[in-house]
């Protein structure tokens, strides 16, 4: 029986929302899962659904979370294996999940999420690339430590979930990387939960697609 409800956006375009639904999936929180078909912006269903009038947004046992992270933090109550065990990787594996929550923003403007497509090469803007770069700096040390697939090793965690998106993008825009980051890469793409994702995006109502995103004639 739900013990609460998780509204996302459209999982073709939704990198905050697949963040949130990884954490709640992880910590196998039961939901109603509410799926709001996005526009391009903060619509009137997302504004009518939630406090914020942005995705994710989870309402559980009385709780009401409408942050990302705050989102993953909740989880962690319930799984707290979600962050590392030892206290100085969970400080890493927690400044990597704020940076990206804050940061990035030249990645994101230039190589948007949209899952099913491919632009190889294109994006490339030297913002996205900096980022990129900084990026694969912050992946390399985490995996260096802990040995991967993951980055803090062989269970897909809190820091994952927040990186999955980019994962996603890479994917898409297909930029030059590190053997290491391609890697990673690929094993974010193989965890069970991230196919899952992929064959529900596939599967949203062909109306939902946003034309900006897909490619042009």
């Amino acid at each position: 029986m739900a013990e609460g409800r998780l509204f996302i956006g459209t999982k073709m375009y939704s990198s905050w929302s697949l963040r949130g639904w990884l954490a709640v999936r992880l910590a196998g929180l039961e939901v109603e899962e509410v799926v709001i078909p996005l526009a391009g912006g903060a619509t009137a269903a997302v504004k009518e659904a939630t406090p914020s009038g942005t995705v994710p947004y989870l309402e559980h046992r009385g709780a009401r979370i409408w942050e990302s992270l705050a989102i993953i933090e909740y989880c962690a109550e319930t799984a707290p294996s979600l962050w590392p065990a030892d206290p100085v990787a969970r400080a890493q594996a927690r400044s990597m999940a704020a940076e990206m929550h804050a940061g990035f923003r030249g990645l994101r403007m230039a190589m948007p999420m949209t899952i099913l497509n491919r632009f190889p090469g294109q994006g490339r803007t030297p913002e996205a690339l900096a980022d990129i770069a900084r990026i694969e700096a912050i992946w390399r040390e985490a995996l260096l430590n802990s040995g991967g697939p993951f980055l803090f090793g062989a269970g897909f965690g809190a820091a994952d979930a927040m990186f999955a998106p980019v994962a996603c993008r890479f994917l898409t825009w297909e930029p030059e990387l590190s053997e290491a980051s391609r890697a990673y890469v690929d094993a974010v793409r193989a965890h069970p939960l991230v196919r899952r994702w992929y064959d529900e995006a596939a599967a949203e109502p062909a109306e939902w697609r946003l034309p900006k995103y897909e490619p042009q004639p």
